[in-house]
């Protein structure tokens, strides 16, 4: 039997005891490996570049560079690693700006280790992480009276389904599967409905969909 992959992670948090209980949780699942750990937004960019985790499990608030910094400096360089936030309750005016940035959703330290392992591999599969709360902070930021609705009518039927779809937390592949077509055709379409609408990325687009009545 193939022994099934296992996701990688980086844990990047400027607190030992918070990196030690993370790591508590995760050393028990078979299909998550912590491979390796850093104290500040600096070091964890130097990690991620070193280690290339599938996953990164970011605090937001760190000394130096901060984990949204991190964030924007992993997307400069084209990491392909998925983000998590893990964040404090109280620290939850900070999840927008980390979405914005790039992180794939956000979790609480004090998450549930089952929930949190959960989590690691939803993001990982691709799914984007939002609470309501969250989601309607980013929709009312959105509302700029722009036209927003009106860039819509650019999308073609089969971009609308790519669309739906991606609201409904679907990964590429899971889009490819269900409407019978390839990865790389989804991919496309992606990236047209990203140009049209004028979005930065996946979660953007999620949004999107959901304020214009969209899939989920």
């Amino acid at each position: 039997m193939a022994e099934a992959k296992v996701i990688k992670v980086l844990l990047v948090d400027d607190h030992q005891v918070v990196r030690r209980g993370l790591r508590t949780f995760l050393e028990v699942q078979d299909d998550i490996e912590v491979v390796g750990e850093a104290a500040n937004g600096a070091e964890g960019v130097e990690r991620a570049e070193e280690l290339r985790p599938d996953v990164v499990l970011m605090d937001v608030k760190m000394p130096g560079m901060d984990g949204i910094e991190a964030l924007r400096k992993l997307r400069e360089l084209g990491n392909p690693a998925r983000v998590l936030i893990v964040t404090s309750f109280t620290e939850q005016r900070t999840v927008v700006p980390a979405l914005r940035a790039g992180a794939a959703g956000y979790v609480y330290k004090d998450v549930d280790p089952d929930a949190l392992a959960g989590a690691i591999r939803s993001v990982h599969a691709g799914h984007v992480l939002l609470q309501s709360e969250v989601a309607g902070a980013l929709l009312s930021q959105d509302e700029t009276g722009n036209g927003g609705q009106g860039r819509g009518g650019a999308l073609t039927d089969r971009e609308r389904e790519v669309l739906a779809l991606i609201a409904d937390g679907r990964s590429n592949r899971e889009i490819a599967r269900a409407l019978v077509l390839s990865e790389k055709t989804v991919k496309t379409h992606v990236s047209n409905i990203l140009m049209k609408l004028d979005l930065a990325d996946r979660t953007q687009a999620a949004l999107w969909a959901v304020r214009h009545g969209i899939g989920a």
